[in-house]
């Protein structure tokens, strides 16, 4: 019988989500006949965990859905065995990678790729804590229903029933290797703040995350629809467009992968960085693989947490370390569109080893384009004044480290690239005993 792993990562209340995707998760063992290993990676204070433990003990047992609930220490537990299995010199390194002490939205979801490995499953379904469904004829949208529909099936074979094909050429033999869907309500990411106060600002920092040398009216456009997904827009009956996916048309959210992708290629581990973990997405689509592009878009929210000061100046260091970080992403996009199809092997699958060889170039980069971003950076927050000039004064605080920062993630992440495929291998031989 097919695995799948859906998988919810957490630091924080969501008692509420639990519930939903609980409900998802029957949903598609009972639609679809396969076996959901619904996984809650949860590295929430002691108060919260406590109230994640009662939700999750007060869940009705579905046919066909296994619950596992791990707290940070289970997770550690796991991690050491698979290190110490891959035959690492350093498996301590490896588990700093995977378990840091600081929020990673990239080694939070490597960790589901490996314990989705332990446990057999063919493919990882990701959902976020500050998501919810959308609903239709009063029954919720769950994305499951495209993603267990077309993931890891062959192009050709399920072309006719996707609502349109955009296939390139000599593709057709591949296997569906993401799917994945947007969002729809409040912006993924906090500036709206920003845009709202002064747009020629918002389009200064939102433009650093684009690729240098872009055309104006490009990234006009760009800029425009960065991070505001599918915008408000309702569910209206099921679309699904069969192509290689562009990050920007989907969200981390509510995306699906297969494991001949994350099986060879991790995500980047960087610590109090967004949008690190869409690595993946720019590799498959610059590899050309076929990927399902659907419109069963989750609803986003900003929890409470969010809007604190504590909160806000957290998630806005977390938004500039990101516009550095993207000096060497982008550099590295640069290369894998280049390469194309040459990232795949005969097969059809990912090259690791190549793309690992373009992340190690990259942390030789010259630095002098992060110090650009910083210079940038600072001049925007404070031109933006009030609780924005705190976050200007905590990253100068920071500025002769935030460059070496940008850098080690970097060197780290081309580290556990060249360890990654040892590391799936250990996971799947160790296994993993089922909770629930």
């Amino acid at each position: 019988m097919r695995r799948v792993c859906l998988t919810l990562p957490t630091h924080r209340a969501c008692t509420g989500t639990i519930l939903a995707i609980a409900e998802e998760a029957g949903y598609g063992a009972r639609e679809f006949g396969v076996e959901v290993h619904l996984l809650i990676l949860d590295s929430s204070p002691a108060p919260v965990l406590a109230e994640h433990r009662k939700a999750v003990a007060a869940l009705v047992a579905q046919p066909g859905v296994t619950v596992h609930h791990l707290d940070e220490d289970e997770q550690r537990a796991f991690l050491s065995e698979v290190t110490a299995r891959s035959g690492a010199s350093r498996p301590d390194r490896l588990l700093e990678l995977m378990l840091p002490s600081r929020v990673s939205y990239g080694a939070c979801t490597n960790r589901a790729f490996l314990i989705a490995q332990a446990l057999g499953c063919t493919s990882v379904h990701r959902r976020d804590s500050d998501s919810r469904y959308q609903h239709a004829d009063g029954e919720p949208v769950f994305p499951l229903h495209q993603e267990l529909t077309y993931l890891g099936q062959q192009a050709d074979d399920i072309r006719k029933s996707a609502t349109r094909s955009k296939l390139p050429p000599g593709s057709g033999d591949r296997r569906v290797a993401v799917a994945g869907g947007s969002f729809v309500g409040e912006m993924s990411v906090d500036v709206a703040e920003i845009r709202d106060l002064d747009p020629d600002t918002y389009g200064e920092l939102v433009g650093l995350s684009l690729p240098e040398g872009s055309p104006a009216i490009w990234r006009d456009h760009l800029i425009d629809a960065s991070f505001r997904g599918a915008g408000n827009g309702t569910f209206d009956g099921d679309h699904a467009t069969l192509a290689p996916i562009s990050p920007m048309r989907v969200d981390m959210c509510n995306v699906a992968l297969d494991h001949e992708v994350y099986r060879r290629v991790p995500l980047p581990p960087a610590t109090d960085t967004i949008g690190t973990d869409y690595f993946l997405l720019h590799l498959t689509h610059d590899a050309r693989l076929p990927g399902l592009q659907h419109n069963r878009h989750i609803v986003n929210f900003h929890t409470e947490e969010r809007r604190t000061d504590a909160g806000f100046l957290a998630y806005q260091v977390r938004f500039a370390k990101f516009l550095l970080a993207k000096a060497y992403l982008n550099a590295v996009y640069a290369r894998t569109t280049a390469a194309g199809d040459a990232l795949l092997d005969a097969e059809g699958r990912i090259r690791a080893s190549a793309v690992a060889g373009f992340v190690r170039d990259s942390v030789d980069l010259d630095r002098t384009d992060v110090a650009r971003r910083l210079d940038v950076i600072d001049r925007a927050y404070r031109r933006l004044g009030g609780r924005y000039t705190t976050v200007a004064d905590t990253l100068a605080d920071r500025r002769s480290r935030l460059p070496d920062e940008a850098r080690d993630d970097m060197a780290d992440f081309a580290h556990l690239m060249d360890h990654w495929e040892a590391l799936t291998g250990a996971s799947a031989e160790a296994g993993l005993a089922v909770t629930r």
